[in-house]
């Protein structure tokens, strides 16, 4: 971590090396213009509460909310999945290609490959009835929406009921793929239509 924090601060104050630009657009669904536009706007996440070059947790919060200290289930999972190291920070290698996700272009695989992951709270390889619910909560609660405890039963109930089509409890990848291509609506949450202009526009976290 010391040594990643050492170089991240170097690179924090210049300006985006060539090379780095044409590696992540060749990974990626962005111009290596584009991945300059993403640099700038890394550099004000990173720089928010402590200018080191990296994206803390409360740093992502702040960029994601608007608020530092609020801790709640959804920013805890979408740190997680973009903290890919698992160090507790997010470089910008890091960010790029998890913002990559969010691209209009990006393939539904990949938008639902990473959804899955975000119902995965427990990171068994499947979800359960459980997850659903309280991810469904959590974005609930990002809305302006209220809804009574029966029918937030009831949605959970329908929704993991169909997507379980195997009735054994759980849901796979597989299964959640093949659900998300009946129901691509529960996708749009992994599109930010920003990212399209992203060099005059930045994302906007609160879509998500």
């Amino acid at each position: 971590m010391k040594s990643r924090l050492m170089s991240s601060c170097c690179v924090n104050h210049k300006l985006i090396r060539e090379k780095d630009k044409a590696l992540l657009a060749s990974q990626t669904y962005f111009s290596e213009d584009e991945v300059e536009a993403l640099f700038e706007l890394f550099r004000k996440l990173s720089s928010s509460l402590v200018d080191d070059g990296l994206i803390s947790k409360e740093e992502f919060q702040l960029g994601l909310f608007g608020n530092s200290r609020k801790q709640t289930l959804l920013a805890n999972r979408l740190f997680q999945l973009f903290d890919s190291k698992r160090d507790g920070a997010i470089d910008f290698q890091e960010f790029v290609r998890a913002l990559s996700v969010f691209h209009p272009k990006a393939a539904q695989t990949e938008k639902a490959a990473f959804s899955f992951q975000l119902y995965d709270i427990w990171e068994t390889g499947f979800i359960q009835r459980k997850e659903v619910k309280e991810l469904f909560l959590a974005l609930l609660d990002e809305s302006d929406l209220i809804l009574t405890d029966e029918t937030v039963e009831a949605i959970v109930d329908k929704t993991f009921n169909e997507a379980d089509s195997k009735g054994d409890g759980k849901i796979d990848e597989e299964e959640w793929e093949h659900f998300t291509t009946q129901y691509p609506s529960l996708l749009q949450s992994v599109t930010l239509p920003y990212l399209l202009d992203v060099r005059t526009v930045y994302p906007s976290f609160t879509t998500v």
